[in-house]
């Protein structure tokens, strides 16, 4: 990495721990409502990223399995959870979007290689059901009776950081193998996706700071 990346690399992961030290600061308002489920996923993302960082200096592990049959997809089922079940009402939906996305592990392991930093099949379905999910949501809002009050909708931000990070760099890890032997079209759109993350970290820390959340 350049120093620039590697300032942002940093920059992104400390991103995540203000972001869980914030949604922990703010749980006693929360604790009565499922927003208390965000709190423990921002904490569990910084934790894994926390082993990713430092893990291997203190075990031997697969870094690239440890996120790509673990992390992604608490990732994924996580939001599918938010988004279906929570925000639209929908507990089927996410039942039924969760396994779509599970059961893409399948042809993923028969077909492709799984020697790869991101496994691109499940990961951009996981990407373009969650793509589906954010035009859904912001559907919802742009409709909602309270829009003049999306400042205080805590999905505003959160949405609007899944944009950013998740939908914007599908692209890059969609087309990783291709992308990677273009050193300057990589180096630009990695920078993207670090600096995306910082964005998305520091909206979710606002979604609770300037959000309303409601049970």
């Amino acid at each position: 990495m350049t120093d620039f990346q590697k300032l942002i690399y940093e920059s992104m992961f400390w991103s995540e721990g203000i972001a869980a030290l914030i949604s922990v600061l703010y749980y006693n308002r929360i604790k009565n409502q499922y927003w208390k489920y965000f709190v423990f996923y921002l904490i569990f993302i910084f934790l894994c990223e926390a082993v990713g960082k430092w893990g291997g200096k203190f075990m031997d592990y697969d870094k690239a399995a440890f996120y790509n049959y673990f992390v992604i997809p608490v990732q994924f089922t996580f939001f599918y959870w938010l988004y279906a079940s929570k925000s639209f009402g929908k507990p089927k939906l996410f039942i039924t979007l969760s396994l779509v996305y599970l059961l893409s592990f399948i042809p993923s392991e028969l077909l492709f290689s799984t020697d790869k930093v991101m496994f691109s099949l499940n990961y951009t379905l996981g990407c373009l059901i969650l793509m589906i999910l954010v035009v859904m949501e912001y559907y919802q809002q742009v409709n909602s009776s309270n829009i003049l009050n999306f400042n205080k909708n805590p999905m505003f931000y959160i949405n609007l950081g899944v944009t950013l990070f998740y939908i914007g760099t599908l692209p890059f890890w969609t087309f990783f193998a291709f992308i990677k032997t273009y050193r300057e079209i990589y180096d630009i759109y990695f920078a993207y996706f670090l600096i995306s993350g910082i964005i998305m970290y520091l909206l979710f820390s606002i979604s609770f700071i300037w959000g309303k959340q409601s049970s």
